[in-house]
């Protein structure tokens, strides 16, 4: 059977990553010039490229093919540094994938400097609407009936209602800025992602921040300390903080097309 390779990172050559105990992978090296790449061997008539745009489309197909590649992932960032490379990075020998070791080695070797004793951390803020425009709701909105009758009074609530949501947007955004820099205020660097889909990721509520953080291993606790103390602060308003990590460093790699 005709194969390809499918490379989910690369590293500096002298690691002695093991990736295999936790997956079960069948997980190989491919050393050129002082770096490695982690491939495995994949049949053609599944990830060739006709095959593989037809099952690009098939959702549990592409499903399982990324929790495989997020778990050798995973597995090596235990142990040591990477550049994880994107999904579906296939070659189609280990020559050509050496040759992509040396042509692409000077930013390679950046991002692995830049890496090292570094972990990207995931974090969201997601609020309960309801709640927050309760916690706004704008003053006067609950006076007595207004001289008018109850013509009067309806448009006085529909204008109090308006201005609660429009002051609940305002505090979102002030809550989502104070989150995000008191975040980034423990990392090195940051980035930020549009809100996830609802119907897609699941989530409860409204997500008011999704943002990556480069964060010294060393400070890995001071991240997840001022992630509490956000969450306490701003739970009257319905807000939770959601950290997650350590991930592939994805959000912070060069931006060479191999590698994003």
């Amino acid at each position: 059977m005709a194969e390809l390779l499918w490379a989910y990172c690369v590293l500096r050559g002298d690691s002695g990553a093991d990736v295999t105990a936790d997956t079960g992978a069948s997980v190989e090296r491919i050393e050129e010039g002082g770096l490695a790449a982690l491939v495995s061997h994949v049949p053609e008539s599944e990830f060739a490229a006709e095959p593989l745009r037809r099952n690009l489309n098939d959702l549990e197909w592409l499903e399982r093919v990324a929790r495989s590649h997020e778990a050798v992932l995973d597995g090596v960032l235990r142990s040591t540094t990477i550049v994880p490379l994107r999904l579906c990075t296939l070659f189609e020998n280990e020559d050509s994938v050496r040759r992509m070791l040396e042509r692409e080695r000077p930013a390679l070797e950046r991002a692995l400097a830049e890496l090292e004793g570094r972990q990207e951390w995931g974090a969201k803020l997601l609020v309960d609407p309801a709640a927050l425009r309760e916690r706004v709701k704008a003053p006067g909105a609950e006076d007595d009936e207004p001289a008018g009758g109850a013509g009067a009074a309806y448009l006085k609530q529909r204008r109090a209602e308006r201005e609660a949501r429009e002051e609940a947007r305002a505090v979102a955004r002030e809550l989502a800025q104070d989150v995000h820099e008191s975040l980034a205020a423990a990392a090195v660097d940051a980035v930020t992602r549009p809100p996830q889909n609802r119907d897609l990721s699941g989530h409860q509520g409204e997500m008011l921040l999704n943002a990556a953080y480069l964060v010294e291993s060393a400070r890995v606790d001071e991240l997840r300390e001022a992630a509490a103390e956000l969450e306490a602060r701003y739970a009257p308003l319905g807000a939770r903080v959601e950290l997650t990590g350590p991930w592939p460093p994805y959000n912070f790699v060069p931006s060479e097309p191999l590698l994003v």
